[in-house]
């Protein structure tokens, strides 16, 4: 269950990043905007399995 925490909230983070990052520059600030967001992530997917989940 919290690999696919992790996963589903990476996917979410990691979308709303290359969303953002397309609005402020181009593709390369939307990727890497979107990498930093996937890590967010996965942060957030590992806290909230821990936290309501375990």
């Amino acid at each position: 269950m919290q690999k696919l925490c992790i996963f589903v909230f990476m996917t979410l983070f990691s979308y709303l990043g290359w969303y953002l990052g397309s609005l402020i520059g181009g593709f390369m600030t939307a990727f890497f905007v979107s990498g930093a967001c996937s890590m967010v992530g996965v942060w957030a997917g590992w806290k909230i399995h821990l936290r309501y989940l375990d």
